[in-house]
């Protein structure tokens, strides 16, 4: 008897549940992915990501060297047995170093919209994390490269403010006569002039010879212990060596030189990856010149493709009466392709990396069930 009051009782209350659940319909909610270009309309509510793009930033590190010769180039030889000087100004450019760097950009031409009618999960975030996507939004922006300044110095003057020489002219003294008319007579009463009279090229070169000899024989006998001159530290060597260093400049001359660095951004491109692109130029004597220059040796760029993603078959699904493009609760992602890039000069090869670059890869569509919320 209590067997057949339970079984009752356990089939009302399945009743009462089946009343309660035949008045109320559950809503499928509808999710479409679909690219931007495809329509200029946004509903509201909706979702925009992108695909990243891979730009790459070649820097080079170059090296100006200027040759300045000295105002007593011409007597080196003759006064202090110099050869092999600088005779004329000359200026000259060299690669110190080539370094490349990748970024990630959002691609313009590949904007993608989701839609839903009810709210919905996108498990995106390993795509996010990994690069395959971009959302829109300022965090894609911090990877951008950060320009560093480096500083080198003073760059020394190219010109010669000291030639070296105590004195830059004389006092030369002239007698001359003025006429006195005293009484009936004239009368030529002398008196002196003093005249300063600039020294020569010549001359301030000997100078300044003698200069340079003296403060050799003072550094000598300095250092062989011949002078009763004792220095307790090195700061007078040291100041004996920046001025013998500046009157020998004065007839070997002296070279200058300055770092500077010149980037260039690259986007590999599907349809320009078969050829080498020439970026710049370089010349010795004028250094990076832009790429149509007539004059230097071309800097070109080779970007050889693996074509590992290509090999990717995509099966449609067998759904009856639905074609593949027909499926729109999938996620657009990009699989980047791994390529080489060859950096060359006059066909010398100054560098070769390897690299990912998502816009040479293809685009394929997440499983229906990376979306949740069907």
């Amino acid at each position: 008897m209590k067997t057949l009051h339970g079984i009752a009782l356990i089939l009302s209350v399945a009743l009462f549940a089946a009343g309660c659940s035949t008045g109320k319909k559950t809503e499928q909610s509808s999710i479409k992915v679909y690219h931007l270009g495809d329509s200029a309309r946004i509903e509201d509510g909706s979702l925009i990501y992108a695909l990243p793009m891979t730009v790459f930033k070649l820097t080079f590190e170059l090296e100006k060297e200027i040759s300045v010769p000295g105002p007593y180039s011409k007597y080196a030889p003759d006064m202090l047995g110099l050869n092999n000087v600088i005779t004329s100004q000359s200026e000259s450019w060299s690669i110190i170093s080539a370094v490349l760097n990748s970024s990630e950009e959002v691609d313009p031409s590949e904007y993608y919209v989701i839609k839903s009618n009810a709210a919905c999960q996108v498990n995106a975030l390993k795509l996010k994390r990994s690069g395959l996507i971009l959302d829109l939004n300022n965090t894609i922006y911090s990877r951008d490269w950060k320009q560093e300044v480096r500083k080198t110095g003073e760059i020394p003057s190219a010109s010669y403010s000291d030639l070296g020489s105590d004195e830059y002219f004389v006092i030369q003294n002239d007698t001359l006569y003025k006429t006195v008319k005293y009484d009936s007579s004239f009368v030529r009463i002398p008196y002196l002039v003093e005249k300063k009279r600039i020294l020569t090229t010549e001359q301030l070169a000997e100078k300044a010879a003698k200069s340079l000899l003296e403060l050799r024989d003072g550094k000598h006998s300095i250092l062989s212990g011949e002078s009763n001159i004792f220095p307790q530290s090195s700061a007078a060597i040291d100041e004996i060596n920046k001025l013998e260093k500046q009157l020998t400049e004065l007839f070997t001359g002296k070279k200058i030189t300055e770092r500077k660095s010149c980037s260039v951004t690259i986007i590999p491109v599907r349809d320009d990856i078969s050829k080498e692109n020439t970026l710049l130029r370089f010349s010795g004597q004028e250094g990076l010149l832009p790429g149509n220059s007539a004059s230097g040796s071309a800097i070109t760029l080779e970007i050889i493709p693996a074509k590992k993603s290509r090999d990717i078959t995509v099966i449609p699904p067998s759904v009856p009466g639905s074609g593949y493009a027909t499926n729109y609760d999938k996620l657009y992602y990009r699989l980047p392709d791994v390529v080489t890039l060859k950096v060359k000069m006059d066909g010398k090869v100054l560098f070769e990396c390897r690299a990912l670059v998502d816009q040479l890869g293809e685009i394929l569509q997440l499983p229906s069930n990376y979306i949740l919320g069907n």
